[in-house]
């Protein structure tokens, strides 16, 4: 299985190490938005794209790339998988879900995406800088543990669709 993860890390390298746990099991490349190829996405079973949670949104360099993406259905890639992940100072919620608008992004470019995953970390914005952050040892072992559970699963599901 050929694996990559967009990933956009900026403000603690938070999304990079969530990042690194994913890729371990999935043996994918990691590469910014800029370095991304569309071609090798194109040629990849499963590609991830994750980012920080910026003011309830995932960063803007993320979701331009993904609109700069191809549209229409990836015939020549029928068994194409995506998946989204972010960090984030707080969690997702429905009245404010982050992930979601990058998930219809995607499937409006013809990718079926396999899954979300989401986990907490150090926030510094304007009012939680004052009390030296929020979330100040996130991402845990625990929540890099889950990034990697997470992996698995879906490396594992491809392997069964095969």
């Amino acid at each position: 299985m050929k694996a990559v993860i967009v990933c956009v890390s900026v403000s603690h390298g938070n999304t990079l190490r969530v990042a690194d746990a994913m890729a371990q099991p999935l043996g994918a490349r990691i590469v910014s938005p800029g370095e991304a190829d569309p071609r090798e996405l194109a040629a990849a079973d499963l590609v991830g794209f994750g980012s920080g949670v910026f003011y309830g949104r995932l960063h803007p360099r993320l979701t331009d790339f993904v609109r700069a993406l191809p549209s229409g259905p990836r015939q020549d890639r029928p068994g194409a998988h995506a998946f989204v992940f972010a960090s984030s100072g707080l969690p997702e919620t429905p009245v404010m879900p982050f992930t979601r608008p990058l998930v219809r992004l995607l499937e409006g470019k013809g990718f079926d995406v396999a899954g979300t995953f989401a986990c907490r970390a150090l926030d510094t914005w304007a009012p939680f800088k004052l009390v030296g952050g929020l979330n100040r040892h996130r991402p845990n072992t625990d929540d890099l543990a889950a990034a990697r559970v997470f992996a698995e699963r879906l490396r594992d599901a491809r392997r069964v669709t095969r």
